[in-house]
This record gives C-alpha cells, sequence and structure tokens, in this order.
C-alpha cells in the first residue's frame, strides 16, 4: 500500500471528525457575534452531524455503485466548499445551511476513503494491521477537535475554525488522481430504502439531541419501515445477511458504545473544568492533551490485533474503558486534577484506541470488495450514532441524579452517575463482543 495516499485518506477521515466538534467551545463566540437563541446555537450544533449520520449508508452504497474515487472527491469537494461558506457566513442563517452542506459531503467522502484504503491494500495478511490503525483515526479526529476548539476560541476568530477542513480537502484533492479507480459494480439504488434511512437517522438523531420525542418516535418508526423493505427488495440498500454475523453485529456495538462514551464523557469534563472547577477554555482545552496518547495507539493496536485478534482487542478495549469510566464516576466537586480525572484521562484513550481498532478490523472481516463502501458506511454510522444516543442517555441519568438543585456538588453528582453506568455499559458490551463469534472469522 502507499504510505502517502494513506496519509491522505487518514488525514481526509480525522478531518471529517474533528469538524464534528471544532465549533463546541467557540458557540458563545458565535451566539455573541451573530445573536442566536439557545434553540438556535443547539440546532447550529446538531446541524453537521444531522446530515452526516442521516446519509452515510446511502453514501456508502453510492461510492459502491458508482466508483470509490469519484464519491470520495465528491464529497470532499462538497465538504470544502461548504467549509469556505461557513468560514465567510454573514449570519445564521448561511452558517446552518455551511454545516449541512459539510455533513452531506462527508457522508459521501469517508465511507468511500475506507473503501479506498481496502483498495490500495491487496494483501489479506497486511488488511486487518491497516484497518487496525484506520479504526484509531475517528477517535484522534475527536481529540483534534476539542484540542483546537479551545486554542482557536482563545487566539483568533471563530471563523479560523474552517481552515483546517479546506486546507486538508485541497491537499486531497490535489492527490486524488493518484488514488485507485476500480470499476464500478453496475446495479440498482434502493431509492425507497435510501430515503426511509436517511429520513428515520435524520428524525430520530434529531429527537434525541433535543429531547423532542414526536420526531424520536417517527425516526423509529420510519427505520422499523426500513428494516420491512430491506427484507423484501431486490437490491436491498442494507442487506440483511450483512448483519447475520453476530461477530459483526457485536463490533457495530462496539464502536456504537465506545464513541457514546468518548463523546459524553467529554462533554461532561468540559462541562465539570469550567463550570465546578473555574477553567478558562484555553486551560480546558489544554486538560485534554493526555489524549493525544492515542496517536502512538494505531500501530500499536496493529500490531495486537494481528498477534491475538480482533475480538480479543476489542474485549481488552471495552474493560479499559470502563476502567476508565469508574475512575471517572470517582469525581467530587473539589476532585483536583491529578488524581483520578488524569489518571481516566491518561487511560481512556488506550482503550479507546484498542476498542476501535479490534472493532474495525471484525467489523469488515469477510465484506467482499463490491460491498467495501456499505461495511463503511455502516461503520461510520454506528460512528456517528453512538454520540447522539449515548449523549441523550446519560444527560437524562445526570438530571436524574441532579434533580432541581444546581450547586457544584449536585451536578458533579449527576455527571458521576452518568459516568458509572457508562462503565456499567462498557463491562456488559465487552462480555458480549467475547462471546459473539461468526464461522468465517479469522483468528490470528
Amino acid at each position: 500500500m502507499t504510505g502517502r495516499a494513506f496519509v491522505v485518506l487518514g488525514a481526509v477521515q480525522v478531518t471529517l471528525i474533528a469538524s464534528i466538534t471544532l465549533l463546541v467551545v467557540p458557540l458563545p463566540a458565535i451566539q455573541r457575534e451573530m445573536g442566536l437563541t439557545r434553540p438556535d446555537l443547539a440546532l447550529l450544533t446538531s446541524a453537521y452531524g444531522l446530515s452526516f449520520s442521516g446519509l452515510l449508508l446511502l453514501g456508502g452504497r453510492l461510492a459502491d455503485l458508482y466508483g470509490h474515487r469519484r464519491l470520495f472527491t465528491t464529497g470532499v469537494a462538497l465538504f470544502a466548499a461548504a467549509s469556505a461558506v461557513s468560514a465567510a457566513a454573514p449570519g445564521f442563517a448561511a452558517l446552518l445551511l455551511g454545516r449541512f452542506a459539510q455533513g452531506a459531503g462527508a457522508a459521501l467522502a469517508a465511507p468511500a476513503a475506507l473503501a479506498l484504503v481496502r483498495s490500495l491494500t491487496p494483501d489479506p495478511a497486511r488488511l486487518p494491521r491497516v484497518l487496525a490503525v484506520w479504526g484509531t483515526l475517528s477517535v484522534s479526529g475527536a481529540t483534534a477537535g476539542s484540542l483546537l476548539s479551545g486554542v482557536i476560541v482563545a487566539l483568533a476568530s471563530w471563523r479560523w475554525a474552517f481552515a483546517l477542513p479546506v486546507a486538508v480537502s485541497a491537499l486531497a484533492l490535489a492527490t486524488a488522481r493518484r488514488l485507485p479507480a476500480p470499476e464500478p459494480r453496475p446495479g440498482r439504488l434502493d431509492v425507497a430504502g435510501a430515503v426511509l434511512a436517511t429520513a428515520g437517522m435524520v428524525a430520530l438523531t434529531y429527537g434525541l439531541l433535543h429531547a423532542a420525542a414526536v420526531p424520536a418516535v417517527a425516526g423509529g418508526l420510519l427505520l422499523a419501515a426500513f428494516v420491512a423493505v430491506e427484507a423484501r427488495a431486490s437490491a436491498p440498500l442494507l442487506p440483511p445477511a450483512f448483519l447475520a454475523s453476530p461477530a459483526r453485529a457485536a463490533a457495530l456495538l462496539a464502536v456504537l458504545v465506545t464513541a457514546a462514551a468518548s463523546a459524553t464523557h467529554t462533554f461532561f469534563l468540559t462541562l465539570w473544568f469550567q463550570q465546578v472547577r473555574s477553567l478558562s477554555p484555553l486551560l480546558t482545552s489544554a486538560a485534554f492533551t493526555p489524549y493525544l496518547l492515542v496517536l502512538v495507539m494505531g500501530p500499536v493496536a496493529g500490531r495486537l490485533a494481528g498477534r491475538f485478534g480482533a475480538r480479543a482487542v476489542t474485549v481488552a478495549g471495552l474493560l479499559l474503558g470502563a476502567v476508565a469510566m469508574a475512575l471517572f464516576s470517582l469525581i467530587e466537586a473539589d476532585t483536583p486534577y491529578a488524581g483520578v480525572v488524569l489518571a481516566g484521562l491518561l487511560l481512556f484513550p488506550v482503550a479507546s484506541g484498542l476498542a476501535f481498532s479490534g472493532a474495525t478490523v471484525a467489523a469488515l472481516d469477510g465484506v467482499p470488495p463490491r460491498q467495501t463502501g456499505l461495511g463503511g458506511g455502516l461503520l461510520n454510522t454506528a460512528m456517528e450514532a453512538g454520540p447522539t444516543a449515548g449523549l441523550a442517555a446519560l444527560a437524562a441519568v445526570a438530571a436524574a441524579v441532579t434533580g432541581p438543585r444546581q450547586d457544584p456538588a449536585a451536578v458533579t453528582d449527576g455527571y458521576a452517575a452518568a459516568l458509572a453506568v457508562a462503565a456499567l455499559v462498557f463491562t456488559l458490551t465487552a462480555a458480549l463482543v467475547g462471546v459473539a463469534r461468526s464461522p468465517g472469522m479469522r483468528q490470528p
């Protein structure tokens, strides 16, 4: 495999995930500049994730039908143009439209990028190690977004948050001709399935993010209809047999749970650092610098997956994630940084690196080349759906424990209880992954 091509594709993947959190810390500055209300901020925060998660399955199927390189360049070009529009947005409407378009471009580019990585790795023995490295890129992107957003808001205008997406996209488009361009595989697009899947994911995600029962229920019903349609379709968007493998289904669950815990504990700790411990945005970003450990986890996880197998690496990562969440659940209003907080911040990047790497290899094991885009779309869907579902569920736990009191001790108790639940979910998921096997799953 060409190392330079992998670097470019990996940089795009990191940037697509980093763009989810690049505007989180600058939101107060955007609110002041544009005079936004809280509902406006909530919609702006969720716009990118709504279109990204809602269109991923469609993006993966389009990549398989019309060519991985073609969809990759189309998605990156749309992502770059939307980033430029967002940077220059004169008002809320233009910025919101730019964020929606960014997510649509990301949904086309992400599955195609993973499919191209597989095309660039013809050696079956080397592929698991490459996929293990790829599995750590998403958590690297989330870390980069959180760190960069605090630096940007402290040193410059929030508009500079879009400089990275534009620059990386330009680099990817300039080198795209060197990427392989396998012949597209003719077939029909399942239009009904695409509409139901997209509408269902968008409605469900919006309902969970905004605690709105009607969109959430509507999204669930649309996804149920999608399942029914796919069972009868001659060329389904998501063939039911694709999820018949227990190991693949468990691996996707591991991705969803790890992504949920990653986003949720970062959200809780960010609020705890600033509202309870009174840290500035810049110091809050600096507090998460231990997460840079994830940058070295790709090669390490790749070697471990090759030696012990993807399932063992995934289980190890999930169990370490449970320990990290348990450490975070010990926080109190006056807990110092150097203690359980720092220990958890050092442990979680190792845990998430192992879990994402092992689960990525297991989820794509046995996927035929003609369905690589679909596999990438499904994997990224789990990655995107996790934070939404996790934040909605654990925020509800935190709110129930906190109750009407809003003093620092009560708020901290709520966060601690939610993180303890996350530790339990990690443990249960590890047990499920440990027993899930598929007949064709490769062993070390």
